[in-house]
């Protein structure tokens, strides 16, 4: 089943880095994806544009990152009425800024908001896999099979930790 796309959003260049494990989780799960870097402040028209554009040909999940003032999440939420994740970025005041940016969005206009920088990137994307797999049964599958995989890893080590204390 063709389930669209994600649309990532970052507010610089300099967010790639963080970004990267969820373009890395949403490449692991099949999921196709466009990178754009925008601004809510400097670029609202291309910003607009690009989240309407997307919106008409299949992106099915928004994903913006940003810090400091982290409107983008915000831009993106006025401009559809799709599922926009928001990833507040480490720029400035350990990140608590752009966190509360993306969480205080007034009635109406929603938001949902991960972790402050890489985990709060990675959990975006299992975040738009989890919404895209309620129409994608193969999808929803992967998902869950990946959540079994990291159940697995855990028991592994813990099982490798009593071998350990064990002397075995």
């Amino acid at each position: 089943m063709d389930s669209g796309f994600v649309a990532v959003l970052m507010g610089s260049d300099s967010d790639l880095p963080v970004m990267q494990a969820c373009l890395d989780v949403l490449g692991g799960f099949d999921i196709a994806y466009e990178v754009r870097i925008s601004s809510a402040h400097r670029t609202p028209e291309a910003t607009r544009s690009y989240v309407e554009e997307a919106d008409s040909r299949g992106c099915q999940v928004f994903i913006a990152a940003a810090g400091m003032a982290a409107h983008l999440a915000g831009a993106v939420a006025a401009a559809s009425c799709k599922p926009v994740i928001g990833v507040p970025m480490d720029v400035s005041l350990n990140g608590l800024d752009a966190l509360l940016s993306t969480v205080q969005m007034p009635g109406g206009i929603p938001v949902a908001s991960v972790a402050i920088g890489k985990a709060g990137a990675k959990n975006a994307a299992y975040l738009a896999a989890q919404i895209m797999s309620i129409a994608d049964p193969a999808l929803a599958g992967r998902v869950r099979a990946d959540r079994q995989a990291s159940a697995d890893a855990v028991l592994e080590k813990n099982q490798a930790l009593q071998d350990k204390l064990r002397g075995a």
